[in-house]
C-alpha cells in the first residue's frame, strides 16, 4: 500500500471527510506474443459495506482509467471479483490463471528424450532477495522467447520481501525462474512459478521438485497451459484446470495495437468500427493492418452508428476479448461484434490467437 502512495497509484472517493472506497494499481508490463508493453494492474477496488449501492465503484473506476490514460498505459489488467461493475467500464473476459496438479510421484521418473544429443546441464542457483532485477529481467526473456500471450511482470520490489521468505524456495538460471513451497499441512508442494526457455533448464526445474517425491502426495503448480510436464514425466498423470478469471481494457487503441506482438505469418487487412464511450479517443472508423509480426491501427474518420458490411463493429469489451485471443466467430455470437463480412474472421482469429494465460496474481 505505501508504495502504491509513493507512486501516487492509488485511488480514494470520500463522502465529505470520510472514506468510502478505494482502489490501486500497479505499474507492470504485459507481454503480448513476445512482446512487452506498460499495463495497469488494478487491485484492492473496495467500497465500504455501508454505501455500496451508490455508484461509488464505478465513479471509482472511472477515476482509474482516467489516471492509467494520463499515465500513458495502453492496456490495463485486474482480477474480478464481480464483472458487472467492470464491464461497464470497458473491461472483459480474457484468459485464465491455470493450476496443473500430479501426483508427486509421477515426478520419480522424467521419460527420456528423443534427441541424439542432450541441450546440456541447466545452471541453477538459489535466488535471493538481492536477484529481484535478474529474476524480473530473466521472466520476460523466457516470455519473449515463448511467445506468451498475458503474463505479466512486475517492478523489482515486488519481489524482494516475497524472496526473503524462509518458507520459500526460488532457483534461478539464465533461462529460467522457479519458486515453491510447503502447504500449511506438508503435504503438497505449491509451485508458484516454473518457467523456462530450454528443455535443459525446464528438466532440471522438475528435477528439483522430483526430489521431493517421497515426502510430498501432491504438486500443485502454477503453469502455462501448454507447459511441458505431460511430456516430461514418464507416467503423464498430470491434470489442468483453469482457476481464476482476468479481465483486460485497452485504454489507448493505437499503441496497444503498435506494441503487440503477431505471428509472423500473420496478414490482415480490415476496417473496424470502434465504439468506447469511456475512452472517446478509441472510437471511430480505423484501418487495422497486420503483416510481419507486427500491427498498426490509422483512423479513417467517425464509424456509423449502425454494423456495415464493410468493417467489423465492436465495443470496449470486444475490442479487447479480441486482442486476448477471443475467437471473432465466439465474439459475434456473444453479441460483441457485428458487421463486416465473415471472411475476415479466421485471419482475425488467427492474427490474435493465444491463449491468453497468467502465472502472477496482482
Amino acid at each position: 500500500m505505501q508504495r502504491s502512495v509513493e507512486q501516487g497509484a492509488i485511488i480514494g472517493a470520500f463522502d465529505g471527510g470520510r472514506l468510502v472506497g478505494s482502489a490501486r494499481y500497479h505499474l507492470m508490463r504485459q507481454w503480448w506474443h513476445g512482446r512487452s508493453l506498460p499495463m495497469a494492474g488494478v487491485a484492492g477496488v473496495k467500497v465500504a459495506p455501508e454505501d455500496r449501492g451508490r455508484g461509488v465503484g464505478a465513479a471509482m473506476m472511472a477515476m482509474v482509467l482516467e489516471e492509467i490514460a494520463a499515465r500513458g498505459f495502453p492496456l490495463s489488467v485486474l482480477f474480478p471479483t464481480t464483472a458487472p461493475l467492470y464491464r461497464a467500464g470497458g473491461w472483459e473476459m480474457a484468459g485464465r490463471f491455470y493450476e496443473t496438479v500430479l501426483p508427486a510421484r509421477s515426478l520419480s521418473a522424467l521419460a527420456s528424450t528423443d534427441l541424439p544429443t542432450p541441450e546440456g546441464v541447466a545452471k541453477l542457483r538459489r535466488a535471493t532477495p538481492a536477484d529481484a532485477a535478474a529474476i524480473v529481467e530473466v521472466k520476460g526473456l523466457v516470455h519473449e522467447q515463448l511467445l506468451h500471450c498475458g503474463p505479466n511482470t512486475g517492478e523489482p520490489w515486488m519481489l524482494h520481501d516475497w524472496l526473503d521468505d524462509e518458507d520459500q524456495f526460488a532457483y534461478l538460471a539464465d533461462d529460467g525462474f522457479l519458486s515453491y513451497r510447503w502447504s500449511g499441512d506438508r503435504e503438497e508442494l505449491e509451485v508458484e512459478e516454473l518457467i523456462a526457455a530450454s528443455a535443459a533448464t525446464a528438466r532440471a526445474f522438475w528435477q528439483i521438485l522430483a526430489s521431493h517425491a517421497t515426502m510430498a502426495s501432491r504438486v500443485r503448480a502454477c503453469l502455462a497451459p501448454d507447459d511441458p510436464v505431460t511430456w516430461l514425466t514418464r507416467d503423464p498423470a498430470a491434470e489442468t484446470r483453469q482457476a481464476d478469471a482476468w479481465m483486460l481494457r485497452l485504454v489507448d487503441a493505437p499503441a496497444a495495437i503498435a506494441a503487440r506482438g503477431f505471428p509472423a505469418t500473420a496478414a490482415v487487412s480490415v476496417q473496424l468500427d470502434l465504439a468506447d464511450a469511456a475512452r472517446p479517443a478509441n472510437s471511430g472508423r480505423w484501418a487495422l493492418e497486420i503483416s510481419g509480426g507486427a500491427g498498426t491501427i490509422t483512423p479513417l474518420g467517425d464509424a456509423p452508428t449502425t454494423p456495415h458490411a464493410d468493417a467489423l463493429s465492436l465495443g470496449a469489451r470486444g475490442f479487447a476479448a479480441l486482442y486476448a485471443g477471443v475467437p471473432v466467430p465466439t465474439l459475434r455470437l456473444a453479441g460483441l461484434a457485428a458487421g463486416a463480412e465473415a471472411a475476415h474472421d479466421d485471419a482475425l482469429s488467427s492474427a490474435f490467437r493465444g491463449p491468453a494465460f497468467m502465472i502472477d496474481k496482482f
